[in-house]
Protein backbone atom coordinates (compact mmCIF):
# COMPACT_ATOMS: atom_id res chain seq x y z
CA UNK A 1 0.00 0.00 0.00
CA UNK A 2 1.69 3.29 -1.35
CA UNK A 3 1.99 6.82 0.81
CA UNK A 4 0.99 9.48 -2.37
CA UNK A 5 1.38 12.71 0.04
CA UNK A 6 -1.75 15.19 -0.28
CA UNK A 7 -1.34 17.56 -2.84
CA UNK A 8 -2.16 20.54 -0.89
CA UNK A 9 0.25 19.32 2.05
CA UNK A 10 3.69 19.10 0.15
CA UNK A 11 6.73 19.18 2.14
CA UNK A 12 7.48 17.43 5.42
CA UNK A 13 6.23 20.55 7.42
CA UNK A 14 2.71 20.70 6.19
CA UNK A 15 2.80 16.58 7.17
CA UNK A 16 4.37 17.24 10.68
CA UNK A 17 2.04 20.20 11.82
CA UNK A 18 -1.24 19.53 9.95
CA UNK A 19 -2.61 16.52 12.07
CA UNK A 20 -1.18 18.29 15.44
CA UNK A 21 -2.99 21.89 14.60
CA UNK A 22 -5.75 20.88 12.74
CA UNK A 23 -7.21 17.44 12.68
CA UNK A 24 -11.00 17.21 13.91
CA UNK A 25 -10.92 14.08 16.07
CA UNK A 26 -13.39 11.66 16.27
CA UNK A 27 -15.83 11.38 19.14
CA UNK A 28 -14.07 8.36 20.82
CA UNK A 29 -16.13 5.39 22.39
CA UNK A 30 -15.77 5.14 25.76
CA UNK A 31 -12.61 4.85 27.14
CA UNK A 32 -11.64 3.45 31.02
CA UNK A 33 -8.92 4.62 32.67
CA UNK A 34 -6.96 2.05 34.92
CA UNK A 35 -3.99 3.04 37.17
CA UNK A 36 -1.39 0.14 38.12
CA UNK A 37 0.88 0.72 40.97
CA UNK A 38 4.41 -0.42 40.12
CA UNK A 39 7.24 -1.56 42.09
CA UNK A 40 8.79 1.32 42.78
CA UNK A 41 5.90 2.98 44.87
CA UNK A 42 4.99 4.98 41.51
CA UNK A 43 1.88 4.45 39.24
CA UNK A 44 1.15 3.96 35.43
CA UNK A 45 -2.30 5.06 33.86
CA UNK A 46 -4.10 3.51 31.02
CA UNK A 47 -6.45 3.89 28.48
CA UNK A 48 -8.67 1.13 27.81
CA UNK A 49 -10.94 1.43 24.18
CA UNK A 50 -12.83 -1.43 23.52
CA UNK A 51 -13.49 -5.11 24.79
CA UNK A 52 -13.27 -7.73 21.64
CA UNK A 53 -10.64 -8.54 19.61
CA UNK A 54 -7.43 -8.68 18.85
CA UNK A 55 -5.76 -5.93 21.96
CA UNK A 56 -3.38 -3.67 20.69
CA UNK A 57 -1.10 -1.71 23.08
CA UNK A 58 -0.16 1.64 21.43
CA UNK A 59 2.71 3.76 23.17
CA UNK A 60 3.15 7.85 22.01
CA UNK A 61 5.56 9.86 21.33
CA UNK A 62 7.31 12.30 23.53
CA UNK A 63 5.31 15.06 25.50
CA UNK A 64 2.55 13.26 24.23
CA UNK A 65 -0.32 10.93 26.04
CA UNK A 66 -2.98 9.04 24.96
CA UNK A 67 -5.09 11.94 23.82
CA UNK A 68 -2.31 12.83 21.11
CA UNK A 69 -4.07 12.82 17.67
CA UNK A 70 -2.04 9.92 16.24
CA UNK A 71 -2.97 7.73 19.55
CA UNK A 72 -6.99 8.84 19.51
CA UNK A 73 -7.93 8.09 16.08
CA UNK A 74 -6.03 5.07 16.03
CA UNK A 75 -7.94 3.76 18.80
CA UNK A 76 -11.41 4.78 17.20
CA UNK A 77 -10.35 2.88 14.44
CA UNK A 78 -9.40 -0.06 15.86
CA UNK A 79 -12.45 -0.49 17.80
CA UNK A 80 -14.75 -0.11 14.50
CA UNK A 81 -12.40 -3.03 13.31
CA UNK A 82 -13.02 -5.19 15.48
CA UNK A 83 -9.89 -5.00 17.74
CA UNK A 84 -9.20 -3.21 21.29
CA UNK A 85 -6.78 -0.97 22.51
CA UNK A 86 -4.44 0.30 25.66
CA UNK A 87 -2.89 3.08 25.22
CA UNK A 88 0.12 3.08 28.14
CA UNK A 89 0.70 7.07 29.47
CA UNK A 90 4.46 7.17 30.25
CA UNK A 91 5.09 8.17 33.55
CA UNK A 92 3.56 11.79 34.24
CA UNK A 93 2.13 12.29 30.89
CA UNK A 94 -1.82 11.24 31.72
CA UNK A 95 -2.51 14.15 33.06
CA UNK A 96 -1.52 13.60 36.61
CA UNK A 97 2.16 13.97 38.02
CA UNK A 98 4.45 10.57 39.05
CA UNK A 99 5.38 10.32 42.30
CA UNK A 100 9.11 10.32 41.59
CA UNK A 101 11.28 12.83 40.31
CA UNK A 102 12.41 10.12 37.53
CA UNK A 103 9.90 10.23 34.40
CA UNK A 104 10.23 8.38 31.17
CA UNK A 105 12.85 8.73 28.03
CA UNK A 106 13.67 6.73 24.94
CA UNK A 107 15.06 3.73 26.13
CA UNK A 108 12.91 2.98 28.94
CA UNK A 109 11.51 -0.49 28.51
CA UNK A 110 10.41 -0.88 32.01
CA UNK A 111 6.98 -0.01 32.32
CA UNK A 112 6.06 -1.48 28.73
CA UNK A 113 7.59 -4.80 29.73
CA UNK A 114 5.31 -4.41 33.24
CA UNK A 115 1.96 -3.32 31.72
CA UNK A 116 2.77 -6.21 29.12
CA UNK A 117 3.40 -8.78 31.62
CA UNK A 118 0.16 -7.40 33.54
CA UNK A 119 -2.28 -8.24 30.94
CA UNK A 120 -0.79 -11.49 29.96
CA UNK A 121 -0.78 -12.75 33.75
CA UNK A 122 -4.79 -12.11 33.06
CA UNK A 123 -5.39 -13.15 29.61
CA UNK A 124 -2.76 -15.63 28.87
CA UNK A 125 -4.33 -16.99 25.41
CA UNK A 126 -5.59 -13.56 24.30
CA UNK A 127 -3.98 -12.43 21.09
CA UNK A 128 -1.94 -8.98 21.54
CA UNK A 129 0.04 -6.70 19.01
CA UNK A 130 1.94 -3.62 19.67
CA UNK A 131 1.92 -0.28 17.88
CA UNK A 132 4.73 2.85 19.55
CA UNK A 133 5.09 6.33 17.72
CA UNK A 134 8.71 8.73 17.56
CA UNK A 135 9.60 7.44 21.07
CA UNK A 136 7.19 5.10 21.90
CA UNK A 137 8.11 3.82 18.87
CA UNK A 138 12.03 3.75 19.66
CA UNK A 139 11.01 1.79 23.15
CA UNK A 140 8.93 -0.03 21.35
CA UNK A 141 11.79 -1.50 18.80
CA UNK A 142 14.65 -1.54 21.85
CA UNK A 143 11.71 -3.91 24.06
CA UNK A 144 10.42 -6.28 21.26
CA UNK A 145 15.00 -6.60 21.04
CA UNK A 146 15.51 -7.28 24.67
CA UNK A 147 12.88 -9.84 25.14
CA UNK A 148 13.18 -11.81 21.75
CA UNK A 149 11.47 -15.20 21.98
CA UNK A 150 10.36 -14.33 25.77
CA UNK A 151 7.31 -12.72 24.93
CA UNK A 152 4.17 -13.41 22.07
CA UNK A 153 2.98 -10.28 19.83
CA UNK A 154 1.24 -11.07 17.09
CA UNK A 155 2.61 -8.07 15.38
CA UNK A 156 4.52 -5.11 15.92
CA UNK A 157 4.78 -1.41 14.31
CA UNK A 158 6.79 1.68 15.07
CA UNK A 159 6.17 4.56 13.24
CA UNK A 160 8.84 7.73 13.11
CA UNK A 161 11.24 5.79 16.03
CA UNK A 162 14.53 7.85 16.32
CA UNK A 163 16.46 4.38 16.12
CA UNK A 164 19.93 6.48 16.21
CA UNK A 165 19.09 9.05 19.27
CA UNK A 166 22.11 11.37 18.98
CA UNK A 167 22.05 11.71 14.95
CA UNK A 168 18.31 12.77 15.96
CA UNK A 169 19.43 14.97 18.67
CA UNK A 170 22.16 16.85 16.12
CA UNK A 171 19.38 17.12 13.39
CA UNK A 172 17.06 19.07 15.72
CA UNK A 173 19.88 21.38 16.26
CA UNK A 174 19.55 22.39 12.70
CA UNK A 175 17.24 24.81 10.02
CA UNK A 176 13.54 24.89 10.25
CA UNK A 177 14.05 21.60 13.15
CA UNK A 178 15.21 23.98 15.62
CA UNK A 179 11.99 25.27 16.07
CA UNK A 180 10.04 22.04 16.76
CA UNK A 181 13.04 21.47 19.31
CA UNK A 182 12.62 24.69 20.80
CA UNK A 183 8.76 23.88 21.64
CA UNK A 184 9.70 20.59 22.92
CA UNK A 185 12.61 21.47 25.02
CA UNK A 186 9.86 24.31 26.62
CA UNK A 187 7.45 22.28 27.26
CA UNK A 188 10.18 19.47 29.13
CA UNK A 189 11.63 22.41 31.15
CA UNK A 190 8.40 23.45 32.34
CA UNK A 191 7.27 20.69 33.30
CA UNK A 192 10.19 19.57 35.17
CA UNK A 193 9.66 23.01 36.99
CA UNK A 194 5.91 22.02 37.35
CA UNK A 195 6.93 18.78 38.92
CA UNK A 196 9.29 19.55 41.63
CA UNK A 197 6.76 22.24 42.97
CA UNK A 198 4.00 19.23 43.26
CA UNK A 199 6.39 17.15 44.52
CA UNK A 200 7.55 19.47 47.61
CA UNK A 201 3.28 20.56 47.59
CA UNK A 202 2.65 16.59 48.29
CA UNK A 203 5.64 16.36 50.94
CA UNK A 204 7.57 14.27 48.95
CA UNK A 205 10.58 16.62 49.41
CA UNK A 206 13.42 13.96 48.47
CA UNK A 207 12.15 13.28 45.29
CA UNK A 208 11.46 17.17 44.78
CA UNK A 209 15.30 17.83 46.43
CA UNK A 210 16.30 15.31 43.13
CA UNK A 211 14.94 17.80 40.70
CA UNK A 212 16.07 21.17 42.22
CA UNK A 213 19.78 19.78 42.36
CA UNK A 214 19.43 19.60 38.42
CA UNK A 215 20.20 23.35 38.89
CA UNK A 216 18.24 26.18 36.99
CA UNK A 217 17.08 24.30 33.54
CA UNK A 218 16.08 27.36 32.01
CA UNK A 219 19.46 28.04 29.83
CA UNK A 220 19.14 24.67 28.01
CA UNK A 221 18.84 25.21 23.96
CA UNK A 222 19.28 21.90 22.96
CA UNK A 223 17.89 18.17 23.68
CA UNK A 224 22.02 16.99 24.18
CA UNK A 225 21.97 19.64 27.10
CA UNK A 226 18.99 18.61 28.41
CA UNK A 227 19.49 14.67 28.22
CA UNK A 228 22.96 15.47 29.84
CA UNK A 229 21.34 17.62 32.73
CA UNK A 230 18.00 15.92 33.09
CA UNK A 231 17.72 12.46 31.70
CA UNK A 232 21.07 11.31 32.27
CA UNK A 233 21.48 12.03 35.66
CA UNK A 234 17.75 11.15 36.71
CA UNK A 235 17.93 7.72 35.24
CA UNK A 236 21.39 6.41 36.05
CA UNK A 237 23.54 7.74 32.28
CA UNK A 238 26.90 9.01 32.83
CA UNK A 239 26.00 11.20 30.08
CA UNK A 240 24.11 11.92 26.63
CA UNK A 241 26.13 10.17 24.97
CA UNK A 242 26.13 7.21 26.89
CA UNK A 243 22.11 7.42 27.23
CA UNK A 244 21.95 8.04 23.47
CA UNK A 245 24.75 4.81 23.18
CA UNK A 246 22.10 2.47 25.59
CA UNK A 247 19.07 3.19 24.23
CA UNK A 248 18.72 3.80 20.30
CA UNK A 249 16.56 1.00 19.05
CA UNK A 250 18.59 0.47 15.95
CA UNK A 251 21.35 -1.80 17.79
CA UNK A 252 18.39 -4.10 18.72
CA UNK A 253 16.41 -4.72 15.35
CA UNK A 254 18.42 -7.96 15.05
CA UNK A 255 17.18 -9.57 17.66
CA UNK A 256 13.37 -9.24 16.94
CA UNK A 257 11.28 -12.33 16.80
CA UNK A 258 8.21 -11.25 16.66
CA UNK A 259 6.42 -9.76 12.56
CA UNK A 260 7.75 -6.38 12.71
CA UNK A 261 6.99 -3.36 10.14
CA UNK A 262 8.58 0.00 10.72
CA UNK A 263 7.40 3.08 8.81
CA UNK A 264 9.41 5.65 8.22
CA UNK A 265 9.24 9.40 5.90
CA UNK A 266 12.60 10.03 3.98
CA UNK A 267 11.87 13.51 5.07
CA UNK A 268 11.04 13.46 8.80
CA UNK A 269 12.41 16.49 9.76
CA UNK A 270 13.37 15.19 13.49
CA UNK A 271 15.82 12.81 11.79
CA UNK A 272 18.62 12.51 9.33
CA UNK A 273 18.43 9.07 6.64
CA UNK A 274 21.35 8.13 8.25
CA UNK A 275 19.53 6.45 11.17
CA UNK A 276 18.02 3.89 8.05
CA UNK A 277 19.35 0.14 8.90
CA UNK A 278 20.54 -1.80 6.82
CA UNK A 279 19.17 -5.00 5.71
CA UNK A 280 22.05 -6.97 7.34
CA UNK A 281 21.17 -5.33 10.96
CA UNK A 282 17.39 -6.92 10.72
CA UNK A 283 16.18 -9.78 11.78
CA UNK A 284 13.96 -12.02 9.54
CA UNK A 285 11.16 -11.06 11.06
CA UNK A 286 11.59 -7.09 10.77
CA UNK A 287 10.56 -5.38 7.43
CA UNK A 288 11.17 -1.49 7.04
CA UNK A 289 9.08 0.50 4.47
CA UNK A 290 10.50 4.08 3.75
CA UNK A 291 8.46 6.46 2.48
CA UNK A 292 9.27 9.50 -0.13
CA UNK A 293 6.75 12.11 1.75
CA UNK A 294 4.97 12.25 5.85
CA UNK A 295 6.89 13.99 7.76
CA UNK A 296 7.27 13.00 11.12
CA UNK A 297 3.58 10.95 12.64
CA UNK A 298 1.96 13.09 9.20
CA UNK A 299 1.40 10.78 6.30
CA UNK A 300 -1.69 12.78 5.23
CA UNK A 301 -3.28 11.63 1.95
CA UNK A 302 -6.40 12.81 0.01
CA UNK A 303 -7.22 14.87 -3.03
CA UNK A 304 -9.95 17.16 -0.95
CA UNK A 305 -8.41 19.66 1.40
CA UNK A 306 -11.80 19.29 3.39
CA UNK A 307 -11.54 15.38 3.72
CA UNK A 308 -7.84 14.22 4.77
CA UNK A 309 -7.11 10.97 5.27
CA UNK A 310 -4.62 9.55 7.11
CA UNK A 311 -2.68 6.95 5.65
CA UNK A 312 -1.32 5.04 9.05
CA UNK A 313 -5.04 4.22 9.56
CA UNK A 314 -5.13 2.02 6.46
CA UNK A 315 -1.66 0.59 6.51
CA UNK A 316 -1.35 0.09 10.39
CA UNK A 317 -4.84 -2.17 10.45
CA UNK A 318 -3.45 -4.28 6.90
CA UNK A 319 -0.16 -5.54 9.01
CA UNK A 320 -2.23 -6.29 12.07
CA UNK A 321 -4.98 -8.20 9.60
CA UNK A 322 -1.71 -9.57 7.58
CA UNK A 323 -0.40 -11.35 10.93
CA UNK A 324 -3.62 -12.92 12.29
Amino acid sequence: MRFKPAWWLNNAHLQTLYPVLLRRLPTLPIVKRERLATSDSDFIDIDWCGEEGLLVILLHGLTGSSQSHYIQGLQHLLQKSGMSSVALNFRGCSGELNRLARGYHSGDTGDINFLYKTLRQREPERPMAAIGFSLGGNVLLKWLGEQGDNISLNAAISVSAPLVLADCATKLDQGFSKLYRYNLIRNLVNFMETKREYLERVGLQDEARKIGQLGDLSSIKSFWQYDERVVAKLHGFDSAEHYYQLSSSRQYLHKIEMPTLILHAIDDPFMTESILPKQEELSASVAVEVTRGGGHVGFVTGNNPFNPHYWLEQRIPLFLKEQR
